[in-house]
Formats: C-alpha cells, structure tokens, sequence
C-alpha cells in the first residue's frame, strides 16, 4: 500500500518543480512512483470546461463558486478509481492539486475562513459523496503572492497559449487564498500537512526532498523536517 501526497499552494508557487523533486528522490531510493496533477484540462469534460469559464467562457459559470467547485469536484472524483489504484500498487502517489485547492480557492472566492461553510462542503461534496479518496499527506508550497504572481505573468509571457486565468489574474484572490491554506495547516485539515518555505536553493529543494520522502516511506504521514524548511521560491518553477 502506497502513500498519497498532495502538494498544494498558489498558482505560480511552485508545485510542479516540488512534484518533480519529491519523484527524483523517491526513484532514487528505488521506489515506484506516480504522479497526477488536476485540473484534468485535457482529460476530463468537467475541468474542461472550468477551464473555457476561467477564461470566460459559458456566460456566468465563473461567477458561481459551488458550480466551479463542482466541476473541480467531478474531475477527481473521475480520476478517484486511478487514484485508488495508485496507491495499491505504487509506493508513492504524488499529487500536484487535489481536494483543499477546492477548499481555499472557494472559501476565499466567498470571503469565509477555514470555519466557514464552504469548507465544510467541500469535504462533505468530494470525500463523502463522491468518494475521492483522501490523501495520507499533504504539501503546502508557501510563497509571497506577489512572487507567485509575478511567476504567472512571466509564465504567460514565455508562452502566449498560457494566458492567465481569472484565478490566477486576480491577486487579491490569491492573497485570500494563501491564507485560508495557512489556516488549513493549523488545523491540519483532511490530512498532515507539511510546508516548504522561501529560502534556500535547488540543493536545498532536493535535500528537502529527500527528507519528506524518507519519512513517507518509512511509515510517517508528516515529515517534520519540511515544516521549517528554506527552500528559496525564486527557485521553484510550477
């Protein structure tokens, strides 16, 4: 039976380059990875079609917080069968988004904390109705907004098809968002949480790593080395 990680954090902050890092260490120690990532744009009609809305497609969708929740929410209950796979036969699941981005994004598009309702729903939406499975850890990616907004726009820059999303363009979203993630931590909220902090350089990312697959694998949820982590952001690409 495997463990399943979920790396979580703002749009720019750094996440995919984390994913990637935790694989490399844990295939270094000879382990079998797999890795996922959601928003399915690509694969799945649901999160299509949250992504056409984020960029204003389909009238109103995206004024509606529960209707893109429910869409986010369709697409990992879709996968929630590959998901169950994974960590049946793999011993490492990495996630790269997963059930609490539908949690702080919608409690912060609603102006409601970690108390309020949203976040109870969307508990009781995936993991109770539509069975997405619930991860064994989970990873906060904390960065400045203002760094992770800067990455978004150089991103788009570099690559004209990747324009941001009403999401990723709304900074005063992303500043609520990063808080209600923080407090999502303190409660320690559907699993142990682990952070990784802004500073430090690439060696650091690998050492820090390292050190939270260690801990995965050898039976630990939380790996409390990472919690004080200095893993410099300006490093991290998503």
């Amino acid at each position: 039976m495997g463990v399943v990680v979920a790396v979580e954090g703002l749009d720019g902050a750094g996440k995919a380059t984390l994913v990637g890092a935790l694989a490399d260490a844990a295939l270094r120690r000879g382990a079998v990875v797999e890795t996922l990532a959601f928003p399915r744009y690509d694969a799945d009609v649901h999160a299509g079609l949250a992504g056409e809305a984020l960029h204003g497609a389909h009238g109103d969708l995206r004024d509606s917080v529960h209707a893109m929740a429910v869409l986010f929410a369709l697409d990992r209950a879709g996968a929630a069968e590959d998901v169950r796979r994974a960590r049946a036969t793999q011993d490492l699941v990495l996630v790269d988004r997963y059930v609490a981005s539908n949690a702080a994004y919608g409690a912060a598009r609603r102006g409601e904390d970690v108390d309020g309702p949203f976040v109870a729903w969307v508990h009781a939406l995936e993991v109770e109705r539509l069975g997405v499975p619930v991860p064994d850890a989970q990873v906060l990616v904390r960065v400045p907004g203002e760094l992770a907004a800067q990455r978004v726009r150089d991103r788009a820059a570099a690559d004209p098809t990747r324009t941001p999303d009403g999401y990723e363009a709304d900074a005063a979203l992303q500043a609520r968002c990063a808080a209600v993630y923080d407090q999502l931590v303190e409660r320690s909220w559907l699993a142990p949480w682990s952070v990784v902090g802004a500073e430090g350089d690439r060696a650091e990312v690998t050492r820090t790593a390292e050190a939270m697959v260690e801990f995965w694998l050898s039976g630990s949820s939380r790996c409390d080395v990472a919690s004080g982590s200095s893993v410099r952001s300006d490093t991290i690409e998503t």
